[in-house]
């Protein structure tokens, strides 16, 4: 059984998730201006597993991030560019790290790309930051204390509209919903996802299917945002995600404003093939 996270030996208060929240603040600024000194540069890049692209870039915010945030926090780690270590299952706290969300737009000259890390206790993110270097956007948010961005509260959409309602993701999903609400509105995939799932969590999207296959790393930071800007993000079937489980994979999910995505489960709850 996980105990409470725990903050000098005592349960992690509000207080100190603030303090911890304005800290790796600090830290993925610092990995942002990293990134940036090579950022539509000359840089060495190479494939991992299939067709996954990985730089220089990745490999050196990562080496920055494990360093600073293991210095804040003594916790488990697990990042995209970080050879799994299981150990992390034996710890209560594990910090859960993408050093570039988004490494082919990186690498193709795009801004829409970013640094995201959370802290995630028993499984869930208790205090998450994603930073867009390119367009100084800094998203943080804490468990039951909200989500801005740049200092600013932010808030995904209201109500259960879909007429009208703007989507982001793959186009056969977003064709899917189509046939069902021909009146939703489409705008380009955003490449990052959890620069995506930022979106819907500050209304600028008001919702997205994800492809199966995302890991926690893409996912752990953005999840804690939308939470606490009033949205969800959940399976297809409307269960949470749990994170720093033996298998860090998530199949297809669905995000968007409280309301709207009741209304999305209850519209796709018949047709989950289309969506898979």
């Amino acid at each position: 059984m996980h105990r409470p996270c725990a903050w000098r030996g005592s349960p992690l208060a509000a207080d100190d998730r603030v303090l911890l929240r304005d800290r790796l603040a600090s830290v993925v600024r610092e990995a942002g201006a990293l990134a940036l000194q090579t950022f539509r540069g000359q840089l060495v890049s190479w494939t991992k597993g299939a067709s996954s692209p990985v730089s220089e870039a990745d490999i050196a915010v990562d080496a920055l991030l494990r360093e600073r945030l293991l210095n804040i926090r003594d916790a488990g780690w697990l990042s995209e560019e970080t050879e799994d270590d299981p150990a992390r299952l034996r710890r209560d706290e594990v910090w859960v790290v993408d050093p570039i969300d988004g490494t082919r737009a990186y690498l193709a000259g795009s801004p829409e790309w970013v640094i995201a890390a959370a802290l995630v206790c028993a499984g869930r993110p208790v205090v998450a930051a994603l930073y867009a270097p390119v367009s100084d956007e800094l998203f943080l948010s804490v468990a039951g204390g909200g989500a801005t961005v740049n200092g600013t509260r932010i808030a995904a959409s209201s109500g259960d509209q879909l007429a009208g309602a703007t989507f982001s993701g793959a186009k056969r999903r977003l064709d899917s919903l189509a046939a069902i609400e021909p009146g939703i509105a489409t705008v380009p995939r955003v490449p990052s996802l959890a620069l995506r799932l930022a979106r819907v969590a500050t209304g600028a999207i008001d919702g997205t299917f994800t492809a199966p296959n995302s890991r926690d790393w893409d996912l752990a930071a953005a999840d804690l945002l939308v939470h606490e800007a009033g949205g969800r993000i959940t399976t297809l079937t409307g269960q949470s995600l749990i994170y720093n489980r033996p298998d860090p994979v998530h199949g297809a999910l669905v995000a968007a404003g409280r309301a709207r995505h009741a209304r999305l489960l209850g519209l796709i709850r018949d047709r989950l093939s289309e969506f898979a």
